[in-house]
């Protein structure tokens, strides 16, 4: 059961940090952001030394005449512990408390995110701050709940301290019982790794060949995970016990941590920091890049964690570290564009990142919706015109759901096994930007499920279709579960190097995809890697007329064919790209949708469909690109939900917010010039009170919100 932020009306507000400004600010500080229809703040998660300025003596009077002065103009407060960033004299007095290299380097103190999570001392002392920030403020009016650490995982995700050593060796015990059964899940009889004494069990440290043992480099994530939630647990054991009305959340979602897991045992709901920026420094290599609408996506996985969540740290102006990631200002309603962009996707509750943007340290060019000088800008302006329309709408946008039928199947075993393994791993991610990119302009809103031991018939059967693109490690449970979701109408449409690991990491001695081979009904008779000198093979369609070989269609040409009417496949090209599967029809219910049509497999089977029960079962020998997803698109009969009465062009974001009668359709312009908008019916936008119908103008970066009855 999903945990979800649960409230009456949208909030808006903003991180506060009171020990880096003189108090004469803070009154003004308050009021304003009273001003701009906010009403809760974040402080304290950075704030260790203040509270504990040497071990074992606490002071607690700055934070609390922040705190009553907040009180007192209204605003709510979520405190954090500060165990994201340890004192001087902390790791001073207690060396073995930082992280270490995998080379053997420690991480000494001056940045964040310099500690360990398996130090029984650092967790000692983190344990004390906790309690004594509970017990002082577990009373405190102001206060509504706690944000445990800051960012778990983020900077680094990797611990090599002889303490994670240790309580590695501890965690395999505890999961293998004798080191037998470690040796045998390790296939340490390969190049004569077996250990015949637990000391001589280590994380994984550098080999020559720089690539070490699989299993034990999935096992090491897999300890990670687990050990970051057990230290989150300290805290939350204490909060839970000492304020047990106030509730408990973090922000992520960070490398080799189980989010949903976290959640699941710790959290009343998950939070996110929201910086959609990032996407513009790294936009990918295909064409037209999605850029800050890319974000979607990773805010479509934070929704799979808790479907309402926080934002607890939303982009406000330019990023950037003195030494690194250099972000543009954002252009004059981009900032708002992307309040929406968190809000459409399942934000009840969102924080500005930061009221006022630090004069000093390493985060002096991350911008807030201050700048230095402290005056008027166009951010704060904008912030005014998010709070205005919150306050007027957030009541009946508050717990909605977004709404989909299509979803994108992800899993944290082959997410952490495809970090080392490229023979898998990079082709996820290509083939979910070419999923998502091309159900983003064909306005089809899709959500991100994760494959997980507890997901049930009924969590998939909420959709029609499932894109589980490259699970190379698959059980004999979860093809179980899949062909039950199939017999009951689901579609599920698998690609290459499916269903060839188990549990483990290790190769099935059986015919590929292994446990799904029945219910796709094909097996993988031969496969070659697309790389170099090798070549993509080209598709052809079996009810097309054959086509002349020509390059690769580009995505933006793709897109904009498939925006504007179905992508025909006498028209576009496609080529199976990255890894080619050449496949074998097994069962005579599977029907060839495509074959290759060229390299030394030509005519072979590479994209096949079976009938089975009221779905069907789908499987695509290569990574998916655009093209051949526009093509799949079409054949899978996948439609926008709003075709029958909006017309909308691929710079648009269209998704549902939905509640029981009736639907909030959000329109977001993530383009540089006006988007035409055309309406087929008379509808009310909520934004700006107007009655819209025809064609309307949907202006640069430009929010609507469209109040439709179900």
């Amino acid at each position: 059961m999903s945990k979800s932020i649960k409230l009456q009306a949208l909030q808006l507000g903003v991180c506060y940090y009171p020990e880096h400004w003189p108090e004469s600010l803070w009154e003004d500080d308050f009021r304003r952001m009273r001003e701009l229809h906010m009403s809760v703040i974040r402080v304290g998660e950075f704030a260790w030394s203040i509270f504990e300025p040497e071990e074992g003596v606490f002071c607690f009077d700055l934070f609390d005449r922040a705190l009553d002065l907040a009180h007192k103009y209204g605003l709510q407060v979520i405190m954090g512990t500060p165990t994201a960033t340890p004192p001087a004299w902390l790791t001073q007095r207690y060396p073995e408390v930082l992280n270490v290299s995998q080379d053997g380097v420690t991480y000494q103190h001056g940045a964040r995110r310099h500690y360990n999570y398996s130090s029984p001392k650092y967790r000692e002392l983190c344990a004390r701050i906790t309690r004594e920030l509970t017990e002082h403020y577990k009373d405190h009016p102001a206060i509504i709940g706690w944000q445990i650490d800051n960012e778990l995982n983020c900077e680094i995700n990797v611990f090599y301290a002889e303490a994670d050593h240790q309580a590695f060796r501890e965690w395999l015990q505890a999961r293998y019982g004798s080191l037998d059964e470690l040796n045998q899940a390790w296939g340490t009889v390969f190049w004569n790794q077996t250990y015949t004494a637990w000391e001589q069990v280590h994380l994984t440290r550098p080999t020559v060949s720089d690539s070490p043992n699989p299993h034990q480099a999935l096992d090491e994530k897999r300890f990670i995970s687990d050990n970051a939630i057990s230290f989150a647990k300290i805290q939350t054991d204490i909060i839970r016990e000492t304020a047990p009305n106030q509730w408990i959340t973090t922000n992520g979602m960070f490398g080799h941590l189980d989010s949903h897991e976290l959640t699941e045992q710790l959290l009343d709901f998950f939070s996110f920091d929201s910086y959609p920026q990032f996407s513009t420094i790294f936009p990918g290599s295909e064409d037209n890049p999605l850029l800050d609408r890319a974000w979607s996506l990773h805010l479509s996985g934070t929704r799979s964690i808790s479907p309402n969540f926080c934002v607890m740290e939303q982009q406000s102006g330019p990023g950037g570290w003195v030494n690194r990631i250099e972000m543009a200002s954002p252009r004059p309603g981009q900032m708002r564009l992307w309040t929406y962009q968190s809000i459409l996707h399942g934000a009840d509750m969102l924080l500005y990142f930061r009221w006022r943007t630090a004069t000093v340290g390493t985060e002096i060019y991350w911008h807030g919706l201050n700048d230095y000088h402290n005056r008027p800008n166009r951010r704060i302006q904008e912030a005014a015109q998010v709070g205005r329309e919150l306050a007027a709408v957030g009541g009946a946008l508050a717990g909605t759901k977004f709404q989909a039928d299509v979803a994108i199947v992800r899993d944290y075993d082959n997410q952490w096994d495809g970090e080392l393994d490229k023979w898998h791993g990079p082709l996820t991610g290509m083939s979910e930007r070419a999923w998502f990119k091309q159900l983003q302009a064909q306005h089809i809103p899709v959500d991100v499920i994760y494959m997980r031991s507890q997901t049930t018939v009924e969590d998939l059967l909420r959709y029609r279709t499932l894109i589980y693109p490259h699970a190379a490690m698959m059980t004999a449970d979860t093809a179980e579960l899949l062909a039950k979701f199939v017999e009951q109408g689901g579609r599920i449409v698998f690609g290459a190097r499916t269903g060839y690991k188990n549990k483990q990491g290790h190769c099935l001695m059986e015919p590929m995809p292994g446990p799904v081979a029945s219910l796709c009904g094909v097996t993988v008779e031969d496969f070659t890697l697309v790389k170099g000198t090798v070549p993509a093979a080209r598709l052809k369609w079996t009810d097309a007329e054959p086509m002349a070989a020509s390059a690769p269609v580009s995505a933006e040409a793709a897109i904009l064919a498939s925006a504007s009417r179905p992508v025909s496949v006498e028209e576009t090209v496609c080529w199976a790209e990255a890894f080619n599967d050449i496949l074998q029809v097994e069962n005579p219910d599977v029907e060839t949708v495509a074959v290759y049509a060229s390299e030394y497999y030509e005519g072979k089977p590479a994209l096949t469909r079976r009938k089975i029960g009221l779905g069907e079962a789908w499987y695509y020998g290569a990574a998916f690109s655009e093209p051949v997803v526009g093509e799949l698109v079409r054949r899978l009969g996948l439609k926008s939900p709003v075709e029958k009465w909006l017309v909308l062009p691929p710079q648009v974001e269209l998704g549902i917010r939905a509640a029981d009668r009736t639907e909030h359709v959000f329109l977001l312009n993530y383009g540089n010039t006006p988007a035409e908008i055309q309406l087929k019916q008379m509808t009310l936008d909520v934004l700006s009170g107007e009655m819209l119908n025809h064609t309307v103008q949907l202006p640069p970066y430009g929010v609507m919100i469209l109040l439709k009855e179900k």
